[in-house]
């Protein structure tokens, strides 16, 4: 078959690699309906984070089930499945608590943009949908994956409550449907920061009910000015930058959460600073397999679309342009298929 492979900075090729193929008995083997482009693909993409060779790419998939390990007694060949980027057990103390992308023997699910894809520990990774989808769902199902489970948990982490004033700092694909999750958690109040129209406009139909275009400092002065000073109860940081970071700190109130979730790049954390803040801080990789089944049974009930996020649909022996489209903001989100 053939799939990404990431070769250097800007380097996207759609090459031979071998088929996968069951190597344990906890295994299964998919047919990719369809996958995509993450923001954060674009961190080795554009060379900030170093590769160390050349590398598959893809962690967002769904599809059917085409084989599975003597030992998977969950999901069966014929099903419609959709995973975690991180395969995990489903069994460990950190599973039970809710934590599976922590699981003592999680694996990383890389390799999905080819037409094929082996899912490790497959009977803790995987869920199935109640039917096979029509195919104007299957890119909700695909969010579902990563960036709608990952924007879920923003506002999980920043507890996000009825009524609540919540900022979501980052327009990508996360940031949006961290307004769409702050808005099924009932927030009151919902400020999207964004300079890029299209965005803006995806982020008010989520559910914003005002956007900041300022950044930095003078994004946190808007930010106070919009809440008499007080700032809001609910942060949800969807970047990973210095600035963005910060930018969610000094936007909380006293006893307020912020909930990261945007690959920290060069952050650093002032222990005073964070000390006086009284911010309650709480993030890293989500945790999507918690929230499949829920999310699953939203958007199969068409009580939320988050499949509009993606605002380009490439086949995917076009990846390349699907990979520039998102670096040079043309897209917010490429889906591919196979």
């Amino acid at each position: 078959m053939k799939g990404t492979v990431l070769y250097g900075p800007r380097d996207v090729r759609f090459e031979e690699r071998e088929t996968p193929k069951i190597l344990k008995p906890t295994d299964a083997i998919l047919r990719i309906s369809a996958t995509c482009v993450c923001g954060s693909d674009l961190w080795p993409y554009r060379g900030i984070q170093a590769i160390a060779e050349p590398t598959p790419m893809g962690h967002e998939y769904c599809g059917i089930v085409e084989e599975t390990g003597s030992a998977v007694k969950t999901v069966r060949p014929g099903q419609f499945v959709i995973g975690s980027f991180f395969a995990s057990d489903g069994s460990c103390p950190h599973c039970h608590a809710g934590y599976q992308s922590s699981c003592q023997h999680r694996e990383f699910v890389g390799t999905a943009q080819a037409p094929f894809l082996r899912v490790p520990l497959a009977d803790g990774t995987l869920v199935a949908t109640p039917g096979i989808p029509p195919d104007d769902l299957v890119p909700s199902l695909l969010t579902l994956s990563d960036v709608m489970g990952t924007g879920w948990f923003a506002a999980v982490a920043a507890d996000v409550k009825p009524g609540g004033t919540a900022v979501v700092v980052g327009d990508g694909a996360v940031g949006l449907l961290g307004v769409l999750s702050a808005k099924q958690m009932g927030a009151g109040r919902i400020i999207a920061m964004s300079r890029h129209q299209a965005r803006q406009n995806l982020a008010l139909e989520f559910g914003a009910t005002e956007i900041v275009t300022e950044r930095g400092d003078q994004g946190v002065a808007r930010i106070r000015q919009l809440t008499d000073g007080v700032g809001a109860d609910s942060v949800l940081e969807c970047v990973g930058t210095q600035e963005s970071m910060m930018q969610s700190i000094q936007s909380v109130r006293p006893g307020g959460s912020i909930g990261y979730v945007g690959v920290p790049h060069g952050v650093m954390l002032d222990g005073a600073q964070l000390f006086f803040a009284h911010a309650r801080l709480h993030g890293g990789p989500a945790p999507v397999r918690r929230f499949l089944p829920q999310l699953i049974d939203l958007v199969w009930k068409r009580e939320i679309n988050p499949g509009k996020v993606f605002d380009l649909t490439l086949p995917l022996d076009q990846v390349a342009e699907g990979y520039r489209a998102m670096d040079e903001r043309r897209a917010i989100k490429t889906l591919l298929q196979p």
